[in-house]
């Protein structure tokens, strides 16, 4: 299925939507086409690859914080090894859970599994490893970035 990204009035990004829902607004005609395929038509309308908003939308819930999961710690850190800076694919415990380390944003960050591996049961200090990034907790708006 196709997204297609979703701008505010005011051209800041609020997200994505499908395709199917892209078109549905164009032809409710509350949103327009900015970005769309060449030469390609979808009734009226060009084939769209963003859309905005004809009227701005006051998104105040999208600087909330985000829902802690694992693919938004990959979101956050941009799928980057917190460690290495090559292409992360897991989730580290900065302090490890069988030390009582929790899962929330502050203590996991994205990590290559090699250096996963290589930080194993310990923390980053005892592993000799430094954080390239310092974790935080990302807004709904920050993940929408993305």
């Amino acid at each position: 299925m196709t997204t297609v990204t979703l701008l505010n009035a005011s051209y800041e990004p609020l997200g994505t939507v499908t395709f199917q829902h892209a078109v549905r607004m164009l032809f409710r005609e509350v949103a327009t086409v900015e970005e769309a395929h060449e030469d390609r038509m979808i009734g009226p309308h060009p084939w769209p690859r963003v859309i905005r908003l004809v009227r701005y939308v006051a998104a105040k819930w999208m600087y909330r914080p985000a829902a802690y999961s694992r693919t938004n710690v990959l979101k956050r850190d941009r799928h980057r090894c917190a460690y290495c800076g090559r292409h992360a694919s897991t989730i580290d415990h900065l302090i490890p859970q069988s030390r009582g380390g929790t899962w929330t944003w502050l203590n996991t960050v994205a990590a290559c599994s090699p250096c996963n591996g290589r930080k194993a049961n310990r923390t980053p200090r005892e592993a000799g490893m430094r954080l390239l990034v310092e974790p935080f907790v990302p807004t709904r708006a920050q993940l929408a970035r993305g």
